[in-house]
């Protein structure tokens, strides 16, 4: 990829302002990029494209480029990842840099929603968070934002650094840092490595980190305070944040006052377990950094309503269900399993879990101890398991397991659950929500 490919395509940009990288979404007055993947070929899209209304294709297969309308390069997702890189340069606002093993996409929403309610936010949209994700966010960004959010997430050794390199963050937070596709990383060392990168990028351009100082991974990774604003529920930290009342199905949480506004601030969330307290304090200490009232921050928090199956609260008429099917690992199967058995519930409580994916040559062994945890806990009438994993793990136990989550959903078909309590979790490769309908 040369100098000469990205000066073309960012000269187009800065005229047309749109980009596409799929025919089946509009693509009317966008640069199409022919990206390629493990299972698809962009290449053999890029005709369509412009049949359809894109400007120009960029694309890196010259038996494709035919005429002028098409642009060859030599690596598309390189170009791509240029201009983005290129486009954020020109950015000359806060650039907010989230990552984490668990609870970054929820803590990017509510960060989004708190700021919101006094700039204008632009912030990654759904799970746009890998190398394609993201370039894509920063060049779909409108130029009167006023402060960005780019959520980054990794499956690979270094890929938050890469990630950095195009996002460029003044300020950065790290939800956590915890066991995750260990299929991509091998080692919890090597995870520990990769999300850090965002605090050595942000210290490359003398922002600010805003650190969990209840966690002493985080507390140890950044360095001091020198350059962070700390949260967490023991002061002192900029923002202090703790659980009110009984374990109840939402998460209710009391921001404390600052010197200016003694009084604390009681938030009633939308949000279901006391392991998203964390994410509701990170969002409190980004928001007073930035100047926002503790009036605001708790209008913002309390706006966000989860519908992404991220700690999502479902009322049917017979039963209440706490969906929290996007993703899984041991890390976040652990805290979701816990708050469940300490959780006020006026009926019995049912666990329904799928496998956790990536788990790699440790997958049978945190499958074990899921169970273990579940076997020890008292709480539950009944545990219900869905996938190989399960399965293979699942020996000795009362627990029932299916191969499938069909095989599953026929199982709690045939119950007829009124007043109960459901915890709902697994890999997003599991699609869990298919058992909605036989439990709702």
């Amino acid at each position: 990829m040369s100098e000469i490919e990205v000066d073309e395509v960012y000269s187009l940009f800065k005229k047309h302002r749109k980009v596409s990288t799929d025919t089946r979404e509009t693509v009317q007055g966008s640069i199409f990029f022919a990206l390629k993947g493990e299972n698809f070929d962009g290449n053999k899209f890029a005709k369509k494209a412009l049949e359809q209304g894109a400007v120009c294709a960029v694309v890196d297969d010259k038996k494709v480029a035919k005429s002028d309308k098409y642009i060859l390069v030599s690596n598309v997702l390189k170009v791509l990842q240029h201009i983005a890189a290129r486009h954020r340069m020109g950015m000359l606002i806060p650039v907010v840099g989230i990552t984490g093993t668990n609870g970054k996409t929820t803590t990017k929403e509510l960060v989004t929603a708190v700021l919101s309610k006094r700039y204008r936010v632009y912030s990654t949209k759904g799970n746009l968070n890998n190398h394609i994700g993201v370039p894509l966010t920063l060049l779909a960004m409108p130029e009167d934002t006023e402060i960005a959010v780019i959520e980054m997430g990794a499956s690979r050794p270094n890929e938050i650094a890469e990630l950095c390199k195009i996002v460029i963050p003044t300020y950065g937070l790290i939800t956590n840092i915890g066991s995750a596709h260990f299929e991509g990383f091998g080692t919890f060392e090597e995870v520990i490595n990769t999300k850090g990168a965002l605090y050595r990028a942000v210290e490359k351009v003398n922002g600010k980190l805003f650190v969990n100082r209840d966690n002493p991974i985080l507390r140890e990774l950044s360095g001091g305070p020198a350059n962070c604003f700390y949260y967490g529920t023991v002061p002192p930290v900029f923002a202090q944040v703790i659980p009110v009342g009984e374990h109840s199905v939402h998460l209710h949480a009391k921001l404390f006052g600052k010197a200016t506004s003694p009084n604390a601030k009681d938030i009633i969330t939308n949000l279901v377990g006391t392991y998203n307290l964390e994410n509701v304090a990170a969002a409190c200490c980004i928001g007073r950094y930035f100047g926002l009232t503790d009036e605001q921050i708790k209008e913002g928090i309390e706006s966000y309503k989860p519908d992404n199956m991220r700690s999502q609260i479902i009322h049917t008429q017979k039963n209440t269900i706490i969906l929290d099917a996007y993703n899984a690992n041991p890390t976040s199967m652990q805290v979701a399993i816990d708050n469940f058995s300490k959780m006020y519930c006026s009926g019995d409580k049912y666990v329904i879990l799928g496998d956790m994916l990536e788990m790699g040559e440790h997958s049978v062994n945190e499958h074990r101890k899921v169970l273990k945890q579940l076997q020890e806990n008292l709480n539950f009438r009944k545990v219900y398991l869905a996938g190989e994993n399960f399965v293979k793990a699942n020996k000795g136990t009362s627990f029932k397991s299916f191969k499938s989550v069909s095989k599953l959903s026929e199982c709690l078909q045939s119950e007829n659950f009124v007043g109960a309590f459901f915890l709902v979790k697994g890999s997003r490769g599991m699609k869990m929500e298919k058992v909605l309908e036989a439990i709702s």
